[in-house]
């Protein structure tokens, strides 16, 4: 257990949630002192386990609350350790910072029905648990708009981590709306970090004359960045804006704002707008958002695609969904 100046990194403040019972909706207010969040892996890993950790430290700033964290927290009996520290410290509000938190907070939520749990990317639910998804299958299209167009070869990539993943389906019809000449390869890591595995399919990839790869995974998305950069190879960032990691070969990154995501759905809470439950947020709700554009990017084609975007935002609607209603 860490306290960070006088924060536990935990959560502390005053939150409404709704219970559903029949077709009745009832407004149960709770106070909450104190927020713990469990990370699977590091808060140092420049990705996915830092941006929690930022949120975390969000959280405490905006609405003035006591966090907690727990690093490397990676089985069922290492999560039942830290819930029950967590709950005997009194805290009411328990982030899950993964998705294999799901199955672990499914399997113990009820046992503690004064703790709200709440996870990402998954689709476990309950009165007192709640899934927060990336609708990440349109930053997957917005990618693969710019991997179709910028490609020379006619050849890109992806290497993501899971093939539940939105964002591949997302990628392979933005390429083929922008390019439906160019061949995309897709491999899977079958993990979030497996560097050596991911580094196996880059090196495949660009034997065969790839020359746009979008690396949809954690702690391995930084040394493929940085292998791209040093070999000529353009690349799409994923989680955080890349471009400081691989300068002007980062033709743009898909940026998932978790951080901005938990300080978001704790509002949502707190107003009793969010229950027990599964939901998605994405571009309207600013989470996701296109990172900085590199300079290789033709100016009119970097219109477009902020256009895209925005109605994207109003409509629902895809470009190439569009076209076809």
């Amino acid at each position: 257990m860490i306290r960070v100046s006088g924060i536990m990194l935990l959560i502390g403040t005053i939150f409404t949630f709704s219970l559903l019972t029949g077709c009745n909706m009832t407004v149960k207010s709770q106070k909450i002192e104190k927020v713990g969040m469990l990370i699977e892996n590091s808060i140092n890993d420049q990705t996915w386990g830092n941006k929690g950790y930022r949120g975390l430290l969000e959280l405490k700033e905006e609405h003035d609350v006591d966090v907690y964290f727990r690093e490397e927290v990676k089985t069922r009996q290492q999560t039942k350790r830290v819930i029950e520290e967590f709950a005997n410290n009194g805290v009411d509000l328990i982030i899950g910072h993964s998705s294999i938190y799901g199955k672990f907070f499914q399997q113990i939520h009820t046992f503690y029905p004064d703790i709200h749990f709440l996870y990402v990317n998954g689709g476990y639910s309950g009165d007192n648990l709640t899934s927060l998804n990336f609708n990440s299958m349109p930053m997957g299209f917005f990618a693969g708009m710019m991997a179709g167009k910028m490609t020379e070869t006619n050849k890109v990539g992806i290497i993501a981590a899971y093939e539940w993943q939105p964002e591949v389906e997302g990628f392979y019809e933005g390429v083929q709306y922008q390019n439906d000449q160019v061949n995309v390869d897709i491999k899977y890591v079958y993990s979030w970090d497996n560097e050596e595995v991911a580094m196996q399919h880059y090196n495949a990839m660009i034997a065969n004359n790839v020359d746009t790869i979008y690396p949809a995974g954690d702690a391995y998305s930084i040394p493929i960045i940085e292998s791209a950069m040093e070999q000529g190879i353009q690349s799409i960032g994923f989680v955080n804006d890349q471009s400081n990691i691989g300068g002007q070969s980062v033709l743009t990154s898909t940026v998932q704002h978790v951080d901005k995501l938990y300080v978001y759905a704790f509002e949502q809470i707190e107003n009793g707008e969010i229950i027990g439950g599964v939901y998605n947020f994405g571009f309207p709700e600013e989470v996701i958002s296109m990172g900085s554009f590199s300079d290789q990017v033709p100016e009119p084609f970097i219109r477009t695609l902020k256009e895209d975007i925005d109605e994207y935002k109003t409509t629902g609607l895809l470009p190439h969904q569009q076209e076809t209603k």
